[in-house]
């Protein structure tokens, strides 16, 4: 596999121009191609010469868009290949204010929660920073955007992988994502969710990046937390909650926990009276979650009656919280879902591209 050149910053590109003996204005030729979304083949501005010389040493094409389908709400499902024939995958959410694309950080994961598809099968390999970037570009080139006016307004880092466990690269790629001259998405537009890694949470805090931050919580106590989440037993909720309030005092951003209702396991009324008397008076909201169930794993969803119930007894006691809106159930919109089928039939991630629309779309619930 080559190297991928949306790996490079702008200073890395300037960097390069000069080694290929390059005028410097040559790297903001490249910068602004990159953001377009197109292929070294496809760089006008660079003459044939050096594009040739950027193709022997850099992928044509690091993340190649090898399916998609569409739900009849508009939500969109992408299945990524690879340079090297791994799979990813992705979801464009399109809402009122704008388009949301959930990306992955990894091949695989290796957090192994109970209730997601994207750890079956383990951790395959850390992506890059441009492999990252390269799927942000790919949906917003295919959806019609530009540098200028973006069709991707809203990134979440809630794809396949634990962002902070793949800390560099994910830094990397915020950089880059956020900087002038390229897609510059606002941090304030971005989130990225985690399932609890204290000592990558509080560093993310001093990077000077303030996306907001989201946490896997799903429970009330770190016996229930680890039933479903390994990660439990390194970290305590108690941890956790000390790690989020110093990321608001850095950042000023708010922070999130989501909290997936799961039957039978934590949506009755003892655990929205617990989870609400442990996050009462704290900058966050909770963002609950009726889970997409996985038929891998053994764990339900609620109803939409409990759900709204459990909504109800947090906002009663004074918890600002949501009941996230359901999208692409019918196309398996849960992380790792897609990945997981085509792995199991055998895919490479090498197939054409194609494209299938879903037939029928569950009622969602309102924002």
């Amino acid at each position: 596999m080559k190297a991928v050149l949306q790996d490079l910053n702008a200073e890395e590109l300037a960097a390069l121009a000069a080694e290929l003996g390059e005028p410097r204005y040559r790297a903001g030729q490249i910068a602004r191609a990159i953001a377009r979304g197109a292929r070294i083949a496809e760089f006008s501005e660079l003459p044939a010469a050096l594009r040739r010389n950027l193709s022997e040493r850099f992928e044509d094409e690091p993340v190649r868009i090898a399916e998609v389908l569409t739900a009849a709400d508009g939500t969109e499902k992408y299945l990524f290949s690879l340079a090297d024939g791994a799979l990813i995958e992705g979801v464009l959410m399109r809402y009122k204010y704008g388009n949301t694309q959930c990306v992955s950080t990894q091949g695989g994961c290796r957090m192994n929660c109970a209730f997601c598809a994207a750890g079956l099968g383990g951790l395959g390999r850390d992506l890059s920073a441009g492999e990252i970037l390269a799927q942000v570009l790919a949906v917003n080139a295919r959806a019609g955007g530009t540098p200028a006016k973006r069709a991707v307004t809203n990134l979440v880092l809630m794809g396949s992988g634990e962002p902070l466990d793949n800390y560099e690269n994910v830094v990397k790629f915020l950089r880059l994502v956020t900087a002038e001259g390229g897609l510059h998405i606002s941090p304030r537009n971005i989130s990225l969710s985690t399932c609890g890694i204290v000592p990558k949470m509080l560093a993310l805090a001093d990077e000077g990046i303030p996306v907001n931050l989201t946490v896997s919580l799903h429970a009330v106590t770190d016996e229930e937390r680890a039933r479903t989440m390994p990660v439990a037993k390194a970290y305590s909720i108690a941890e956790i909650l000390k790690a989020c309030s110093y990321y608001f005092e850095k950042t000023g951003r708010r922070y999130i926990f989501e909290y997936a209702l799961i039957e039978g396991e934590n949506a009755d009324r003892e655990h929205a009276e617990r989870l609400a008397a442990l996050l009462k008076g704290r900058p966050c909201h909770v963002n609950l979650i009726r889970l997409n169930e996985v038929k891998e794993r053994a764990l339900a969803g609620t109803d939409e009656k409990t759900a709204y119930r459990f909504l109800g007894e947090l906002e009663k006691r004074g918890v600002s919280a949501t009941l996230r809106r359901r999208t692409g159930a019918e196309i398996g919109g849960a992380c790792g879902q897609l990945r997981a089928a085509r792995l199991a039939a055998g895919g490479q991630g090498n197939a054409p591209a194609a494209e299938n629309r879903a037939p029928s779309a569950e009622k969602s619930e309102k924002d």
